[in-house]
């Protein structure tokens, strides 16, 4: 690697403005596995996380010219898309499906690998939201770790749907603040 793809927003730059190869790989080197760990977190199928995660990055790859680094940072950027297309997956008539036809013992005693690498930037989101209140932490939880609509969380949270959209606002400002420091 040269001396010019050190830096993040380096990479950004040339993938972006000449659809270097050599930058995207780096950029797909540094993210992949911090994606591929927010879509299995909300799919909870290694298999099709995988999948999902080759679809963000031809995603990337397609729509780079979109990213405006004055609305945020490339982290940011990626992990939305990355998170939506996970949401859009569990969406999906097929996963439905499938879901339906497995056993529930998949269910049992599911939980986010302890040993997964995770880039700098998201251990710093993972501590700027383990340092809200609960309520935020609850709602940021299902509507951005686990995929959860704002009706979906309202049920589960048993609050009104409007309290969901202001909390989800608030508690998103919040962060950003926290974040912006």
């Amino acid at each position: 690697m040269t001396q010019q793809y050190m830096d993040v927003d380096d990479l950004v730059i040339k993938f972006q403005q000449e659809k270097d190869l050599v930058a995207y790989e780096e950029l797909y080197k540094m993210y992949h596995k911090s994606m591929l760990g927010v879509i299995d977190n909300i799919l909870k199928d290694e298999d099709l996380s995988k999948d999902v995660l080759q679809e963000v990055f031809i995603k990337v790859w397609d729509n780079i010219e979109s990213y405006t680094p004055k609305r945020g940072r490339f982290f940011t950027w990626l992990l939305n898309i990355s998170r939506n297309a996970a949401i859009d997956k569990t969406r999906s008539k097929d996963y439905k499906i499938q879901k339906r036809n497995q056993s529930l013992d998949i269910f049992v005693n599911i939980s986010v690998p302890e040993d997964r690498e995770v880039s700098d930037e998201e251990k710093t989101l993972f501590d700027k939201v383990k340092k809200m209140s609960e309520k935020c932490r609850k709602i940021i939880d299902l509507l951005f770790y686990k995929g959860y609509t704002q009706r979906e969380t309202s049920e589960e949270l048993d609050i009104p749907l409007g309290t969901v959209k202001t909390r989800s606002r608030s508690c998103l400002n919040s962060l950003k603040l926290s974040i912006n420091k």
